[in-house]
């Protein structure tokens, strides 16, 4: 049975009014299981039900989506077999973001890269697991050393704040996952945040409306949130579904409100292009947009 806060996706997501450009990115979606060719891993903190890709693919084609950068799930621990995979059944329209530790050899961490991998996620949410210590982190780094990969950082709310002396420290690029979480109305994060996009190294994901906003649906307080980041950095931001969207409060969102609320979170077309094109290009390795 799915964990509390698994519900399933949307059951009728509308066809958006969005015309989404050409190579349009979704940089943040999952794929769970099956769970009887992919288990989840015996350590998992919560149970979700399947999605696999096949239902992915079919989500992304009813929203015009061209590409995906798939995050390889908690629920699979360091098990990267479903991951692998989707990308190599994704004729090159897919990267992948992998959940690694010290265990992690450099032989897999290759295996990985030659799939498609671009980034690794270190995750800060105590639902999670614990979070990382800064030896865990650098053993993490150093089996990705020279393979130019981002780092996604998962955190909630002031986490960023507090987090802010680590993620200054990392090497090459950061991104940070779903606006950080943060409060819509929380200007210390908010001052966190931005000062990070300001050294020039650090990214961020404007997904997650639907989970912190404070107002449901159409989210009008995170997706302010969401246009004044992609208005502050607009070479640095990079947009995500979250699907199938796990460990959330109430009924999973509609996807085709996502992707309609993209045209607000960058109102002008060029920022619109590099939001859903152009950055994740640059960002996760695909090839140059035509």
């Amino acid at each position: 049975m799915p964990s509390p806060g698994c519900p399933p996706p949307h059951p009728d997501p509308r066809t958006p009014s969005l015309a989404l450009p050409r190579d349009s990115c979704d940089a943040h979606c999952h794929i769970l299981g099956p769970a009887d060719v992919f288990p989840y891993a015996p350590e998992r903190t919560f149970t979700p039900l399947d999605a696999p890709k096949e239902q992915l693919r079919a989500l992304h084609h009813h929203l015009g989506l061209d590409r995906a950068v798939v995050v390889q799930s908690s629920c699979h621990g360091h098990d990267h077999a479903v991951l692998l995979d989707a990308l190599r059944a994704g004729g090159g329209r897919l990267r992948g973001v992998a959940l690694i530790d010290e265990r992690t050899t450099r032989a897999e961490v290759e295996e990985l890269h030659l799939a498609g991998v671009r980034a690794l996620r270190l995750n800060f949410l105590p639902h999670l697991r614990t979070p990382p210590t800064r030896a865990e982190i650098d053993a993490v780094l150093e089996r990705v050393d020279g393979l130019d990969w981002a780092v996604q950082l998962h955190v909630h709310g002031r986490g960023i704040t507090a987090l802010e002396h680590v993620v200054r420290a990392l090497p090459g690029r950061t991104v940070v996952d779903h606006m950080g979480r943060i409060d819509p109305a929380d200007r210390q994060a908010l001052r966190s945040l931005r000062a990070l996009l300001d050294t020039g190294r650090v990214w961020v994901k404007v997904s997650g409306v639907d989970r912190i906003s404070r107002q449901g649906p159409p989210y009008r307080d995170a997706v302010a949130l969401a246009a004044s980041l992609v208005a502050h950095a607009p070479e640095r931001v990079v947009w995500g579904t979250d699907y199938p969207h796990v460990n959330i409060a109430g009924d999973a969102p509609d996807d085709g409100l996502l992707v309609d609320l993209v045209d607000r979170i960058a109102p002008d077309p060029a920022q619109l292009r590099r939001l859903l094109v152009t950055n994740p290009a640059e960002l996760f390795d695909f090839p140059a947009p035509a």
